[in-house]
């Protein structure tokens, strides 16, 4: 029951992530401009109220409303085979499989864990992580009202429950920081280009809390050795020249996920 539990909660969670990494972006976009025009002395736009939660779940092409069945997680995808059930466009793939994912990672987190309040903490790590792999992919960005709480929440989570000695917690947020922005400041200083954005600081810093900072060799060599291959995909795929930019917050968060599993590369090189 405690599986099957967490499978469908996965599925629900991740069916609110897609909302996450659309509407989050549109609404760090919109504070930007209403903070530039202040900046300037401008009115702001005067913009239809927009949030997590507001307008109502819709269809992109139609605009029209979607009925409550077809926010039945995978099931509506299939159901309506992949089309919206009013103007029959088609509906991305990416749905589906963020919340097939997110039920595969809370199904992971209680095959190991014991219903309870360090299960569901976990769980809600990895929805995070998952929620800020999707928004660096779409927009390059990794925001700090995602990585912020994701830090604190670390800490606070290995103070209470000491799944991970708390001078591990702290000493790996610290580390997780401080070792990106050291290898970013190296890099500027020798090519005079931004090598990364602060945001994969801030992730590593919150993975570090989660997970301590033992973790932190096998996370960042996983990400280097994923983010090799993920810019040689991206590159055949896009056609993008190897000086291009890639986001690295998912690489990061797949050596968290594969530290979390136990998966430790360096004993495989």
């Amino acid at each position: 029951m405690w599986l099957i539990f967490s499978a469908l909660l996965g599925l629900c969670i991740g069916s609110l992530l897609n909302v996450v990494a659309h509407r989050l972006p549109i609404m760090m976009q919109r504070a930007w401009d209403a903070d530039l025009a202040e900046a300037q002395g401008r009115e702001p736009e005067e913009l239809p109220g927009f949030s997590l939660f507001l307008p109502a779940s819709h269809c992109p092409a139609c605009k029209t409303p979607l009925k409550a069945w077809h926010n039945i997680p995978v099931l509506s995808y299939l159901l309506l085979r992949g089309k919206c059930g009013h103007c029959h466009s088609d509906v991305s793939l990416r749905y589906p499989i963020i919340e097939l994912l997110c039920a595969a990672l809370f199904l992971t987190v209680a095959y190991h864990y014991p219903p309870g309040v360090v299960a569901l903490a976990l769980m809600g790590f990895t929805a995070s992580l998952l929620v800020l792999a999707v928004i660096d992919l779409d927009t390059y960005l990794l925001p700090d009202s995602i990585t912020l709480p994701l830090l604190w929440a670390g800490l606070l989570f290995n103070m209470v429950t000491e799944t991970v000695p708390l001078a591990s917690a702290v000493s790996g947020a610290a580390l997780g920081y401080s070792m990106l922005w050291l290898i970013y400041q190296l890099f500027k200083l020798a090519t005079g280009k931004e090598g990364m954005g602060y945001g994969d600081f801030k992730l590593l810093a919150a993975i570090g809390a989660w997970l301590g900072i033992t973790s932190l060799f096998s996370v960042v060599l996983f990400a280097s050795v994923s983010g090799v291959v993920f810019g040689l995909i991206i590159q055949s795929i896009r056609g993008k020249k190897k000086t291009d930019a890639f986001p690295f917050g998912p690489c990061l968060v797949m050596g968290a996920l594969a530290s979390m599993a136990g998966f430790d590369l360096a004993k495989w090189i």
